[in-house]
């Protein structure tokens, strides 16, 4: 029986079904990498994010483009959600991602306000502007060719 409804997820109507089914684990979708990526973000890393935040219907809660300014903040010093500490490593200076998260790493059983809902599944977009400043040092510096 669930392999038939796993099979009907992929075919036919029923896969518009499936694909608007908030997830259970945390997505990560790639929609921009630049060529060259001499730097990634890891934790310890301070990381400007630009980003858009929207409930799963596609309410938008939040954007750092609206203020004009990124959102800085040290990856893995649990200054954001578990969501946004796994979905923000390994990013390339200029990388955009679509992060899909489910409630147990968002804000959980919690309400942000009116603005969040207790149990809510949250999808970002998000854009690395910059770690710690190396936009600028990476640019520069040459590469090492063997």
């Amino acid at each position: 029986m669930q392999l038939k409804a796993g099979l009907l997820c992929l075919t036919g109507a029923a896969a518009l079904v499936c694909a608007k089914q908030p997830p259970k684990d945390l997505l990560i979708g790639v929609t921009y990498r630049p060529e060259s990526c001499p730097i990634k973000s890891q934790d310890g890393d301070e990381v400007f994010m630009h980003y858009t935040g929207r409930l799963w219907d596609g309410t938008q809660f939040d954007s750092s483009h609206e203020r004009g300014k990124p959102l800085s903040l040290t990856l893995g010093a649990g200054m954001v959600i578990a969501g946004w500490e796994r979905g923000l490593r390994d990013m390339c200076i200029g990388e955009k991602r679509k992060l899909q998260i489910p409630p147990h790493l968002g804000y959980g059983d919690m309400s942000m306000g009116d603005i969040i809902p207790a149990g809510s599944t949250l999808v970002f977009d998000v854009e690395l502007v910059d770690i710690d400043g190396k936009r600028v040092r990476a640019i520069r510096e040459p590469r090492n060719e063997l």
